[in-house]
């Protein structure tokens, strides 16, 4: 039971929501996260452990670069349902349009740094 109450405790932040239906699309880092959804650094990183805790996500060291995925499959069938359920949940949402809308153009060479 206890694996299940931290998948969906995971899954109650609208942030973290958003950054779930960003990964759908594509593998992120932090940085390319943070432009995505509007958090700040900390915040979306604080996010990545909780949804990583979770079993949602995973993430791969490449180069200085660490890149975030939605998790493999058969890691924890509780995350693997409700992402599978995920990619048809909030695609009519208007803040997660708009984001999805700009994720072509979000890429971590652009970003500037503060």
């Amino acid at each position: 039971m206890k694996t299940l109450i931290k998948v969906m405790k995971a899954l109650s932040d609208p942030g973290r929501l958003k950054m779930l239906k960003a990964l759908e699309d594509r593998r992120l880092c932090v940085c390319e996260l943070q432009e995505a959804t509007g958090l700040a650094q900390s915040t979306v990183s604080k996010h990545l452990k909780i949804l990583e805790e979770a079993g949602l996500v995973s993430w791969e060291k490449d180069g200085p670069w660490v890149n975030y995925a939605l998790s493999p499959e058969g890691e924890n069938v509780y995350a693997q349902t409700l992402l599978a359920h995920m990619q048809h949940w909030l695609n009519g949402d208007k803040t997660v349009e708009e984001m999805r809308t700009r994720l072509p153009e979000i890429h971590r060479d652009r970003i500037k740094k503060a």
